[in-house]
């Protein structure tokens, strides 16, 4: 594997970004294709951090290097703040950064391949929300999608204040009564996928039953099987934490639907 960190001005955002990117090494057969560019193509999975965390969070808490090793598949890992993966009403664009700018950014750098069976997103938290939300705004672009405790009921924290304080909210989402049934709203996007008649992602969602997140995750899995969405959902002992997370994201690659 190759561990690569890229710095680089992001036009969305307007100002210098940083991701982590883990990339495998060319086998022999790999190094002998070079005169047909698209079997040297790598699939890949864009993993999103949490709330309090950054674009090295997922190097530094987990062995996520020594896990993919085998896989054959790279990893970027974007640093986006605490914009939950949103254009920010006072902020950065990060939403258009995620899904527009970071994966022809990250396409321009490595051989990553743009094939939707190719490609998958995941992520933890604020970053399992930022993961559905993309795969779910995106199914033409993205064959699956996993979510680690993550924030699946923006509706409900925000009418609580829970994670953020309602100014830090607003500063994200501007208008807090408008996001219920909207772009940002899971339960929403959840509806306009199972309504669709295009392709639809497989998904992953899993959360410790001591999770403080945890009520939200049962909500957002029943309305995903009452949608007859293609969802696999885990629940054990656990509460919000790295132990948590680092033996879940073993599980979640076994899970992803990898060409052999």
């Amino acid at each position: 594997m190759a561990l690569f960190q890229c710095e680089f001005k992001s036009e969305t955002l307007g100002f210098q970004t940083t991701m982590n990117v883990i990339l495998p090494q060319k086998t022999k057969s790999q190094i002998e294709a070079e005169g047909n560019p698209s079997k040297n193509k790598y699939p890949v999975l864009f993993l999103f951090h949490g709330l309090s965390d950054n674009h090295t969070t997922w190097l530094r808490r987990t062995s996520i290097e020594r896990y993919v090793e085998p896989l054959g598949l790279a990893v970027i890992m974007p640093n986006v703040h605490r914009s939950f993966y949103t254009d920010m009403a006072s902020g950065g664009k990060y939403w258009t950064f995620i899904s527009e700018e970071l994966p022809r950014i990250a396409r321009s750098f490595f051989p990553l391949s743009d094939k939707r069976e190719d490609n998958f997103v995941a992520g933890l938290s604020m970053g399992g929300y930022g993961a559905f939300k993309l795969a779910m705004s995106f199914p033409e672009k993205y064959a699956a999608a996993a979510s680690l405790s993550g924030v699946t009921d923006i509706v409900n924290q925000i009418s609580i204040s829970g994670i953020l304080s309602k100014k830090e909210w607003e500063n994200i989402f501007g208008d807090l009564y408008k996001v219920a049934g909207s772009k940002n709203d899971l339960f929403y996007l959840a509806e306009k996928l199972a309504q669709s008649e295009g392709q639809k992602p497989s998904l992953f969602q899993c959360c410790g039953t001591e999770d403080f997140l945890y009520k939200d995750n049962v909500k957002f899995r029943d309305h995903c099987r009452n949608l007859n969405l293609d969802l696999t959902y885990e629940e054990e002992p656990g509460s919000h934490e790295w132990g948590y997370w680092d033996r879940k994201l073993q599980r979640m690659l076994k899970w992803l639907p990898l060409k052999a």
